[in-house]
C-alpha cells in the first residue's frame, strides 16, 4: 500500500511539475491526459478513488489516535505499537499529500484551460484587429483614390463648362451673323425688286419713246 502511495505521489508530482513548467511538448501531453481522465466515466472514477482514499485516511488517523490513547493509558508504547503508529502516520501523510496534489493538479488544469482559452481569444482578437487595420488602410487608399478621381472629374467638369460657355458664345455670335446675313439678303432682295421695277419702267419708257419716234417718222 505504501509503495503504491509513493508511486501515486511521484506520478502526481511529475504531472504537477509538467503543468507548472513547460518542458517541450510534455505539458500538452499532460493536459491531453487530464482531459481524457475528465471525459466519460473518468470524473466518477476519480471521485470514487478520492472517497476511498479519504476513508483510508480517516481509518489511519483513527488508528493513530487509538495507539496514542492506548499508550497514554498504559504509560508506555510497545515496539509493535510504535511500528504501527509510524506506518499509519506515513500512510496518512502520503494519502494527504496525494489528495492535496490531486487538488493542485485539478486547479492547475482549470487555470491552464482558461489561459489557453484567453490566449486563443487574444490571438483571434489580434488577428481581427489586424484585419480591421488592413481594411482601414484599404478604405483609406480607396478614399484617396476616389478623392483624386473626384478632383480629376471636377477639373474635367470645369473644362467642359468653359468649352460649353465658349461654344455658347460662338453660337450666339453665329446666330447674330446669321441674322445680319438674313437682313442683308432681305435688303438685297428688296434692292433687286426695286431694280426690276425700275428696269420695267425704263423698258416701258423705251418702248413708248420708240413708238413716238415711229409715229413722227411716218
Amino acid at each position: 500500500m505504501i509503495q503504491l502511495l509513493f508511486l501515486v505521489l511521484f506520478a502526481e508530482g511529475m504531472v504537477a511539475l509538467l503543468l507548472m513548467v513547460k518542458i517541450g511538448p510534455l505539458r500538452e501531453l499532460a493536459m491531453r491526459g487530464i482531459d481524457q481522465l475528465k471525459m466519460g466515466k473518468g470524473p466518477a472514477t476519480l471521485k470514487t478513488l478520492a472517497c476511498t482514499m479519504l476513508v483510508i485516511l480517516a481509518s489511519s488517523v483513527t488508528s493513530i489516535l487509538k495507539i496514542q490513547n492506548r499508550g497514554t493509558k498504559i504509560g508506555t508504547v510497545t515496539p509493535m505499537d510504535q511500528v504501527l503508529w509510524r506506518t499509519h502516520l506515513l500512510e496518512a501523510s502520503l494519502i494527504g499529500y496525494s489528495l492535496f496534489l490531486g487538488l493542485v493538479i485539478d486547479r492547475l488544469h482549470q487555470y491552464l484551460c482558461k489561459l489557453i482559452g484567453l490566449r486563443k481569444t487574444v490571438r483571434s482578437s489580434k488577428q481581427e484587429a489586424e484585419k480591421l487595420q488592413k481594411e482601414h488602410f484599404l478604405l483609406k487608399e480607396k478614399e484617396e483614390k476616389a478623392s483624386k478621381e473626384r478632383a480629376l472629374l471636377q477639373e474635367e467638369i470645369s473644362s467642359l463648362k468653359e468649352k460649353l460657355q465658349k461654344l455658347k458664345l460662338e453660337s450666339e455670335d453665329k446666330e447674330k451673323r446669321a441674322i445680319s446675313a438674313e437682313d442683308h439678303v432681305k435688303a438685297l432682295q428688296k434692292q433687286a425688286e426695286d431694280l426690276l421695277l425700275e428696269y420695267d419702267r425704263l423698258l416701258e419708257d423705251n418702248q413708248n419713246l420708240q413708238s413716238h419716234s415711229l409715229s413722227f417718222r411716218g
